[in-house]
């Protein structure tokens, strides 16, 4: 039998999918990226109505009378909002920006839930929150390594290719525009993946009723690497950097993320776990 927080668990990675499928149609305007978005937030809406009914139906009244049952009211109320701002009024980083809010604000409800039953006996309902978390954030990771080694594969073959030095080696290598867009591609999965790791994290610190981890150095370079990584994404989007000059920004844009991940952890008042 399924507890609840397999329930959760499953609502909450659907929701996190269906970002990843949006902020791509966001950044590139993917039509089928949008429709598949569309098609797991909708499952996502689903779910939760289902979990509504089930409440109706358990406890006989409409479920808005405690706090949880408010927040996820509220939740379900701006994925339902966001699907029709989708399809009426077409504006998809709007629809996007709600959803990362609305997925933040389910998270937190679920997990300040008392009467959650953990997935390990040795954890408690938050410890799935830090999972979670975690999760993306590792995710993130590997997929900006991967851009930046791409990033590093496209800046020694366009030496190469401008020193006119060709081996045999270079035949190996995928064209400059397929290395490009490879990279491309990499960062539209790292970017959501961060965000929403960061936005679990904040999740985490409202749990705790530490407001003052908000200015936690780990958080706030956390979110300058998102920022880094959406500059490069203008840039790269408004074409007005050559192929070359996008590698750089993507590199500098990797080291900030070297640097949040070893640096600021040394600094910070509760990921200094990691080294231990």
């Amino acid at each position: 039998m399924l507890t609840r927080t397999w329930i959760y668990d499953a609502i909450l990675y659907v929701y996190a999918l269906s970002l990843l499928f949006s902020f791509s149609d966001v950044a590139t305007k993917n039509r089928s990226a949008k429709r598949m978005g569309t098609g797991l937030l909708a499952f996502v809406w689903l779910l939760q109505t289902a979990f509504i009914v089930y409440r109706f139906w358990v406890h006989r009244y409409v479920p808005v009378l405690t706090m949880f049952e408010a927040l996820f009211f509220y939740s379900w109320m701006l994925v339902a909002v966001s699907l029709m701002m989708n399809w009426i009024l077409r504006l998809d980083l709007l629809v996007f920006l709600v959803n990362v809010a609305g997925f933040a604000i389910l998270a937190l409800n679920f997990f300040s839930d008392p009467s959650v039953t953990p997935i390990s006996e040795r954890w408690e309902a938050r410890d799935e929150l830090v999972f979670i978390h975690i999760t993306f954030a590792i995710g993130s990771y590997a997929a900006f390594l991967v851009a930046a080694l791409l990033s590093g594969m496209y800046l020694f073959l366009h030496r190469r290719l401008k020193g006119k030095q060709w081996t045999t080696v270079m035949a190996r290598f995928p064209s400059l525009e397929k290395i490009e867009g490879y990279t491309f591609r990499a960062v539209l999965i790292g970017i959501p993946l961060l965000l929403l790791s960061v936005a679990l994290g904040i999740a985490k610190i409202a749990l705790e009723g530490e407001a003052r981890l908000l200015a936690d150095p780990k958080v706030l370079s956390s979110l300058f690497s998102v920022a880094v990584y959406v500059f490069y994404l203008y840039q790269r989007v408004s074409a007005k950097q050559p192929g070359f000059m996008l590698a750089f920004w993507n590199l500098a844009a990797f080291t900030v993320v070297v640097i949040n991940f070893s640096l600021f952890n040394l600094y910070s008042t509760f990921h200094q776990w990691i080294w231990m």
